[in-house]
């Protein structure tokens, strides 16, 4: 499934990679003295691949936000800096890991448990945040980095018992599958030389790790997405879609041109778009149908010259 990942928070011992901070005094969650009185927390996942997929691979880093409630369970907002753990990076290794044990504040006060992937160690503000996705995706190693995963799971009492956190994708995935039609076989494509790019979409976003709400910056650029065996796949930005050629797809030097189909309007977070194409040289053109990766009915098809 492309929508969400889970991770659980549990009340074991929390070890990982960097210190986490805390700048409310005497609520840091790295107690001093007597941490045998304190109700640990730690992070644990039964996902073990890759986190551009619905899991996550040795070596991956997320940043965690702990939020303690008020006294009478209201909530608190989550800020930039003074929540009660800010940005704690865990890194995973078989089990999630961070360099020192970290502690609920007692055995009352709620939490609210924030996540984001990948980690950065400086976030200037959490209500802005910037991300961009790679222009070029050919490579799987920017495929990769053109991943945005958050996930919040709201007042947690302190357990020993796992607190389940859904961690979930922020961009929007395309998925374009090439078919033959007349004029072409399925031998024929494989000898071709064949290049695939998505035309003129942002690529830059500030994102609001409190919410998720993604909002576009900077200037449209073209994306070249990853070949993966017979399809080929981009992560991009949320965002609406202007008229015009979508898709181009070079075969042998001739451009086949796919328009936004008059009912596409935008792409949404966390969302897979499929778009089979049918190339057809009696057509002189692309036979296309666009299908959302949550189905909604609606056929997308059209034609591209």
């Amino acid at each position: 499934m492309f929508g969400t990942k889970q991770l659980f928070i549990s009340a074991y011992t929390l070890l990982a990679l960097t210190a986490c901070s805390s700048e409310n005094g005497g609520d840091s969650p790295i107690p001093s003295l007597n941490p045998s009185e304190k109700l640990p927390i730690s992070i644990s996942t039964s996902l073990t691949s890759r986190a551009t997929d619905d899991a996550f691979e040795t070596g991956d880093n997320i940043g965690l936000f702990v939020v303690n409630r008020n006294d009478n369970g209201s909530a608190v907002p989550l800020k930039t800096t003074s929540n009660y753990i800010n940005n704690c990076k865990y890194t995973y290794q078989g089990t999630w890991a961070t360099a020192v044990p970290t502690y609920w504040k007692d055995n009352t006060t709620h939490a609210d448990f924030y996540l984001y992937y990948p980690f950065t160690s400086a976030i200037a503000d959490i209500e802005a945040m910037p991300w961009s996705v790679k222009t070029d995706q050919s490579n799987l190693s920017d495929y990769k980095a053109s991943d945005l995963l958050m996930g919040k799971t709201l007042n947690m009492a302190p357990s020993e018992t796992a607190v389940k956190i859904d961690a979930k994708h922020i961009m929007s995935q395309m998925v374009i599958t090439l078919v033959p039609g007349n004029g072409f076989t399925s031998s024929s494509l494989a000898a071709a030389n064949i290049s695939v790019k998505v035309n003129q979409l942002k690529t830059a976003a500030t994102v609001n790790l409190a919410t998720s709400d993604v909002t576009t910056t900077g200037k449209e650029a073209d994306i070249i997405p990853l070949k993966e065996n017979d399809r080929y796949k981009a992560l991009i930005i949320p965002q609406t879609v202007n008229d015009g050629n979508l898709i181009t797809v070079n075969v042998d030097g001739r451009d086949f041109n796919l328009p936004k189909a008059p009912n596409f309007q935008a792409f949404a977070p966390g969302k897979r778009y499929n778009f089979t194409i049918t190339l057809s040289k009696t057509s002189n053109g692309v036979n296309v149908n666009i299908t959302k990766w949550e189905d909604d009915g609606i056929d997308y098809g059209g034609t591209a010259e």
